[in-house]
């Protein structure tokens, strides 16, 4: 398996290192280099990919602003040089964070992970048709262990950084995974995001208060300010 890549950076330099880079590691093709992020609207309109190396501060449009606009976000690597928006870019999902200059050891780390999140991804292929199988599983990640969780047990979703906890009914799983990564892969009519940090299980909404939903168990998810629109939905469910 391969990785189709995108390079939006307006340093020329920055492209010749991710290229040169690139030459030593297979599974990783190089497609397109943008170097504004205004460019990569339409070459993203034709061209599928699966990872792009993105720089932050750019004219016209900087990179955390062009990732806020993609309704289909493909794996996003941040490479800038400046470490501040670090937490915000974790908020936005991106599977990592290369801070400039990088070394070659550090960009094989990052794309060797970004390469596994794209193959879990691939293999769960269209999740959703499987909605209601009980017995559907995931396979998760932990501790160099590889745990396979019935869908029908896993209750939310709680992104922190570059890992996500996965939780059954009062333990969890932490998995080297982005929240997005899950969000392509879970059944979406099952999971449903309500937080920039947290997917939940429908089935496991007990009721609402405020912007906090309970869960059966007497857990407590926040609901994000952007998620508004979900409620109404949940209240269908409750109904």
């Amino acid at each position: 398996m391969s990785l189709r890549c995108l390079i939006i950076d307006d340093e020329p330099l920055a492209h010749e290192v991710i290229l040169e880079y690139s030459k030593d590691i297979p599974f990783l093709e190089i497609c397109g280099q943008c170097y504004r992020a205004t460019e990569a609207f339409e070459f993203l309109s034709s061209t599928e990919i699966d990872l792009i190396f993105l720089d932050i501060r750019m004219p016209k449009l900087t990179g955390l602003d062009f990732l806020r606009t993609l309704k289909h976000q493909p794996l996003v690597m941040i490479t800038s040089a400046y470490e501040e928006y670090a937490l915000e870019s974790f908020d936005l999902a991106v599977c990592d964070y290369l801070l400039k200059p990088f070394r070659f050891d550090r960009f094989l780390k990052a794309v060797n992970r970004a390469l596994e999140s794209h193959e879990l991804k691939s293999k769960a292929g269209n999740a959703s048709s499987g909605a209601n199988n009980e017995g559907e599983q995931i396979s998760i990640k932990s501790d160099k262990r590889h745990v396979l969780v019935k869908l029908a047990d896993l209750q939310y979703l709680e992104s922190l950084g570059n890992y996500v906890k996965v939780w059954g009914d009062t333990e969890f799983l932490l998995t080297p995974r982005t929240l997005s990564s899950f969000e392509e892969q879970l059944p979406r009519d099952t999971f449903i995001r309500i937080h920039k940090s947290f997917i939940l299980n429908k089935k496991f909404v007990h009721y609402m208060e405020g912007n906090v939903i309970f869960l059966k168990n007497g857990n407590q998810v926040p609901i994000g300010k952007n998620y508004k629109p979900i409620i109404k939905q949940l209240l269908d469910i409750e109904e």
